[in-house]
């Protein structure tokens, strides 16, 4: 019951710490969470402790977080500044967890050096929520940006194994470099090995799913939730590296395969795309508020030790600061030096000093370095002695862990903005105005997008209402913003052309009378001939297969004129070759929405159409009872695309892509939309 009391109190702290962030954005979420822990820890009389099992605190929290970072890396920057990254990642780790660890042994001989070393490779990992949020103060040039990204990504792997490898040695009393080289070695290709393996193994596991009708949105997502804990622990269990095993996994992104599209997978993407923002901003923040509930522990518990005075803490702590920033600075000048005479070819100038500077500061430690501190064993247990022995000096480097990342958050939150190119605030606001009008536009199709992956043959009707209104206003967007609308010829003439292909396919199997399918054809043809200005004909798309129906026309014209077929027949028969075709491109039109390879409006708009037209084929006019029902229906449909519409301005502002007065513009505007609704119920 104490562990469920804390895991809510946890979560009230994430939920509020969202709001406080919307009022005080220019103070990091990291450091509001770290605050609301202290308040937790004080009001509580510092009795909230958290003793997790670190195995269980790694699979928790870092493996979901890992393979949600690894599976929303820009892959083309990370190969691009794979160099740089690399050598940030796991060559700047290893530097660190030297420099920190015979410092930290010299300094407090009470602390083993392997356990030094510990809280070094700790110390390794960037934050990947403290380097989004200097994003919403400065500008970090797009070097250092694509770098700290893809170093924050896996020198989280590199990190993790390292600080392995040193509790190992602490607990085994043990260390070779031979033997620590050849199983890093081990665990690092096995864990790249087994990321491929279980991750295809995940991919034919949802192929197979889709192949025998399972396309069930609540499976899909389950499952991609479920991977990265089962590749983790399968990882660790065949004594390979889980975390490398999960960040390429989440690299791979097999469980959303690509070339796979249509309404469903559409649908899946949307939900799965939501859960894992709401699960990594509960996993992020519970970690933070676990950090500031337990600084006055390990404040209390360090503090009041007599072994060491209370000023040397401090003064370790920020010695371990300068530390950490002045090897990463020397490694990323260094580094950033050697960019600029080879690639470059010019002379290190000053502006290259500030770039390493805010790479420098911008690297704040914050989840994973906590995750990893939480980690360490309480006692360790030796074979040969019958007791258990306390982990030596762990609330220490604890205490000198949560030191070092309250001070780089803080370093980051306002250093970084004073060295960070200022930016011009008349271009600011002019590509802040065209950023706010293109997502507005991306939050239309997207909830057009969302319409059609849920339109089913009940709903279909009131669903294209709804969806005509979203494009209208896509229309008076575009018109109001001066974004170009061109229509789209070329997915009008794929639509032809599909239909075309059925005709045809339908001529071949016998299974349409060839004076109604010609004529069909040659209908097709005429619009397709018109749409391209006049370039139609056997040159144009689909000009070969039509050399078969050019070579029959002149027959089925006579035929045509011939009596013996009646007209009545004949028309019935073109009509059930309109439904047959149109339903194909029907088809094809769902999937071109869903995989938004083309803009979403023009295809929503044209499938409209297509299905306007098909359901005018199908039935006769509709009496008044029934456009009553279908206005009800559609009443629901909009209550649930206003509720969607929310949603995704709430998503875009939290990731920035929405300035705080828009995104609060346009909330009201669907607020006002649904009361609207109401009262016309």
């Amino acid at each position: 019951m104490e562990a469920l009391n804390l895991s809510l109190l946890l979560l009230a702290a994430v939920l509020a710490s969202s709001l406080l962030d919307q009022i005080i954005p220019r103070v990091s979420l990291p450091l509001i969470q770290i605050a609301l822990g202290l308040v937790i820890a004080i009001v509580a009389g510092g009795d909230v402790e958290v003793t997790l099992d670190p195995d269980l605190f790694l699979v928790l929290f870092i493996a979901p977080l890992l393979y949600d970072e690894a599976k929303h890396a820009d892959k083309v920057a990370l190969w691009r500044e794979r160099k740089p990254v690399l050598s940030l990642a796991i060559g700047l780790v290893v530097a660190t967890a030297l420099v920190i660890g015979f410092a930290l042994n010299a300094i407090v001989p009470s602390i083993p050096l392997a356990a030094a070393f510990a809280l070094g490779a700790a110390l390794g990992p960037t934050d990947a929520v403290a380097v989004s949020s200097l994003s919403k103060q400065v500008d970090i040039p797009q070097r250092q940006a694509s770098m700290l990204k893809g170093e924050l990504l896996l020198n989280d792997a590199s990190g993790i194994v390292s600080f392995q490898f040193a509790i190992s040695a602490v607990i085994t009393g043990t260390f070779s470099l031979i033997n620590a080289s050849s199983d890093f070695l081990v665990e690092f290709v096995g864990g790249l090995l087994f990321g491929v393996v279980l991750g295809l193994l995940g991919n034919w596991v949802v192929k197979t799913a889709r192949s025998i009708g399972v396309e069930n949105t609540n499976f899909h997502v389950l499952f991609e939730v479920l991977i990265p804990f089962l590749i983790y622990l399968v990882s660790q269990a065949c004594h390979v590296s889980g975390v490398i095993a999960v960040v390429v996994a989440g690299l791979i992104n097999v469980t959303s395969p690509k070339g796979v599209i249509g309404p469903t997978v559409s649908r899946m993407n949307i939900v799965s795309g939501s859960v894992w923002h709401v699960l990594t901003y509960a996993l992020n923040g519970i970690v933070f508020v676990m950090l500031g509930t337990q600084l006055p522990n390990a404040m209390h518990d360090t503090w009041d030790s007599t072994r060491i005075d209370n000023g040397t803490l401090i003064l370790i702590v920020l010695g371990l600061t300068f530390l950490l920033l002045a090897t990463r600075f020397l490694w990323v000048a260094a580094m950033d030096y050697i960019h600029v005479r080879r690639a470059e070819r010019r002379r290190f100038a000053k502006r290259d000093v500030r770039s390493a500077l805010i790479t420098t500061f911008a690297g704040a430690k914050g989840t994973i370095t906590l995750s990893i501190m939480f980690s360490i064993p309480v006692q360790l247990v030796y074979p040969d002695l019958a007791y258990k022995v306390p982990f030596p000096q762990r609330d220490l480097l604890i205490f000198l862990a949560c030191g070092v990342i309250v001070c780089t958050l803080l370093l980051a939150t306002f250093v970084v903005p004073l060295l960070a190119p200022k930016r011009d605030e008349g271009e600011d606001e002019l590509r802040r105005q065209e950023q706010d009008a293109a997502c507005t536009l991306d939050i239309l199709r997207s909830v057009i997008e969302m319409l059609t992956a849920q339109q089913t043959p009940e709903n279909r009707v009131e669903t294209q209402a709804v969806i005509r209104s979203y494009n209208d206003r896509v229309a008076r967007l575009k018109e109001s913003t001066g974004i170009e609308d061109e229509p789209n010829v070329k997915l009008r003439l794929r639509a032809l052309g599909w239909e075309y292909d059925r005709t045809l396919e339908l001529l071949e199997d016998d299974e349409v009378s060839g004076v109604v399918g010609y004529a069909y054809l040659e209908r097709l043809e005429k619009m397709i001939s018109l749409l391209e200005h006049g370039r139609g004909g056997v040159l144009a798309p689909h000009g070969g297969v039509r050399l078969r129906a050019l070579a029959h026309r002149g027959w089925n014209a006579l035929l045509r004129e011939l009596p013996g077929t009646a007209m009545a027949t004949r028309t019935e028969e073109m009509r059930q070759l309109q439904i047959v075709a149109r339903s194909y491109a029907i088809e094809h039109l769902e999937d071109a929405v869903a995989s938004s390879q083309v803009p979403t409006e023009d295809a929503a708009a044209l499938l409209v159409e297509y299905q306007r037209s098909l359901a005018a084929l199908r039935s006769a006019v509709p009496s008044v009872t029934a456009v009553v029902k279908v206005q009800n229906r559609a009443n629901e449909v909009k209550r649930t695309a206003y509720h969607y519409e929310l949603e995704q301005i709430q998503e875009a502002y939290e990731a920035e892509q929405l300035s705080r007065a828009h995104a609060k513009r346009l909330r009201e505007n669907v607020q006002l939309m649904q009361m609207d609704l109401d009262d016309t119920v």
